[in-house]
């Protein structure tokens, strides 16, 4: 009976998200912002592993949420508590981030695995009962992350070098578990069309954590600019910052969001898709906003003299991050033998920019990568409008 906390058949296309999933959402707005004020506060190699670490953690940990609920239907009670109760947990896991590689380590590990796990044993508890073939694949599941529990546990139990060590591996092991079909002893693997999802719904969840991260963006670049004086080099860069966002919002809905909820409701096997698409390639598009909102950061803090390293590093590797994350989700949606051509030519130009950055003003050079996600835009838009059959760029 308890089966009957799945989803039913969808009236008209396919389930809209709920409120009580949006709800649950705005815990990763913190989460969003704590990574990327985390990244200015610890810019450098170090402070960027650990923001990548991080930040790999928040999506898996949500990305694996919206699968379940693409499944379970939200307006239950029992769903519904379930969303609740991880969204304290996710609270407490993004609360622990600025110092997940100091005191607050078990904080975030436990925080993690309780989301993880919990989520996944009343998956479990709802299937006991009926749905054979999905239950046997949560089974598979559960094994692989009690296996990365176990590294997240001790990493934040140890320090330094070797809490990074258990966290790598158990990150290792999170990422390869969808890869590998989630193998296990005695159950095998499962297979791309076990997994029998509503693409539409799962595309317009990933659609808004884009919201959410570019949200972030904005969050950061007003509450930054309302804290300066204002002058002409200021309010110039706040005006970029925003070009910027709106650039990159352009590049993800005018195109990709829509193409790609329609190709995967419409796919034979949307599983495979799903995971491609959705649950591995939108990771360099969040990490890009994120990236480029430090730079807005960067800029806004100095708009004039010379672009120091980190303002280089970030104002011209967001961008490329975010096109390189729009080329790889394209190519899957398409199913073409080739990746589309604009998204790369504009990481080129960024590229390229690389070698008078030191020399410009950090207004000048972000202003010049705006530019470049402007033209990439526009190119796309030209594409869509007079050759309908490639809207993918």
């Amino acid at each position: 009976m308890r089966s009957n906390l799945l989803r039913g058949p969808a009236a008209h296309g396919h389930h809209k998200v709920t409120f009580v999933e949006l709800f649950f959402d705005l815990v990763f707005v913190f989460a969003i912002t704590q990574l990327s004020h985390g990244l200015i506060a610890h810019f450098g190699a170090a402070g960027a592993l650990h923001t990548l670490l991080l930040l790999l953690a928040v999506w898996w940990v949500w990305i694996y949420t919206s699968w379940v609920t693409n499944w379970f239907d939200p307006e239950r009670i029992p769903v519904r508590c379930l969303l609740l109760a991880l969204m304290l947990a996710g609270l407490l896991l993004s609360s622990s981030i600025p110092a997940a590689f100091e005191q607050r380590g078990l904080a975030f590990a436990g925080a993690y695995v309780a989301m993880q796990v919990g989520r996944n044993l009343f998956v479990l508890w709802s299937l006991r009962h009926g749905q054979p073939g999905l239950y046997r694949n949560f089974v598979r599941i559960q094994a692989w992350l009690t296996a990365a529990a176990v590294f997240w546990i001790a990493g934040g139990l140890l320090e330094d070098e070797q809490r990074l060590a258990c966290w790598l591996i158990a990150l290792a092991i999170d990422y390869a578990s969808p890869a590998a079909g989630f193998w296990t002893p005695g159950l095998g693997r499962s297979s791309t069309a076990d997994w029998n999802i509503e693409g539409g719904h799962l595309a317009e969840r990933a659609a808004l954590f884009i919201i959410i991260a570019l949200g972030e963006s904005i969050l950061v670049t007003g509450a930054t600019f309302s804290a300066q004086d204002w002058n002409a080099a200021g309010l110039a860069a706040f005006a970029v910052s925003f070009v910027g966002s709106l650039a990159m919002w352009w590049l993800y809905f005018d195109v990709s969001a829509e193409a790609g909820s329609h190709t995967i409701s419409h796919s034979a096997d949307p599983g495979r898709l799903a995971r491609l698409a959705y649950t591995y390639l939108h990771l360099p598009i969040v990490a890009g906003i994120i990236v480029a909102a430090v730079a807005d950061e960067f800029v806004l803090a100095h708009p004039t003299g010379h672009s120091d390293t980190r303002t280089v590093l970030t104002v011209l590797g967001g961008p490329a991050l975010y096109l390189l994350g729009c080329a790889l989700f394209k190519w899957a949606i398409a199913n073409r033998p080739r990746p589309p051509v604009s998204p790369f030519i504009g990481i080129a130009v960024l590229a390229a920019l690389a070698w008078p950055a030191p020399a410009l003003p950090p207004l000048l050079l972000s202003a010049l990568a705006t530019l470049v996600l402007v033209a990439i835009a526009a190119w796309e838009r030209r594409i869509g409008s007079f050759c309908p059959e490639h809207r993918l760029g």
